[in-house]
């Protein structure tokens, strides 16, 4: 069974330029991620993205776009903490948000930092974090 997800691309815009969010990820994996988690039950996609962020950053939530774009993947392991869940899916939102400074979750996190998109997309692990946030860039790029 998947559970159902959303990917919650972070960005911000320092001096006109768009600084993206990455966290580094210890629960589960090791390695560079955006905002994204599981639904609860009877949650919303916008409801979701709005307690992942508060919940992983802190930050404050300014505007939420969402983008046609889902997909799947299984877990690279089994995990004990999501007995029966082999999988998740996820949708896609761009998330701008408000300041700079992180209240990280440290259950999950144990570093962030924001970086352009050329360094963003080389630094996450993951590919389809990487297409989605190219998705993201191009959008941000194209509707100034």
């Amino acid at each position: 069974m998947y559970r159902k997800a959303i990917f919650a691309i972070s960005y911000r815009e320092e001096n006109g330029k768009v600084k993206y969010l990455l966290l580094k990820r210890k629960l589960h994996w090791r390695g560079w991620e955006f905002p994204k988690g599981g639904m609860n039950l009877l949650e919303s996609k916008i409801d979701a993205v709005k307690r992942e962020i508060k919940e992983e950053t802190g930050l404050k939530v300014l505007k939420i776009k969402k983008f046609p774009i889902s997909g799947k993947y299984p877990y690279a392991k089994k995990l004990l903490d999501r007995k029966g869940i082999t999988g998740q899916t996820f949708s896609l939102f761009a998330v701008k948000v408000k300041g700079s400074k992180i209240k990280l979750d440290d259950l999950e996190h144990s570093n962030y930092i924001w970086l352009e998109f050329s360094e963003a997309v080389k630094k996450l692990t993951w590919p389809n974090q990487k297409k989605c946030l190219k998705v993201v860039n191009e959008y941000l790029i194209n509707s100034k």
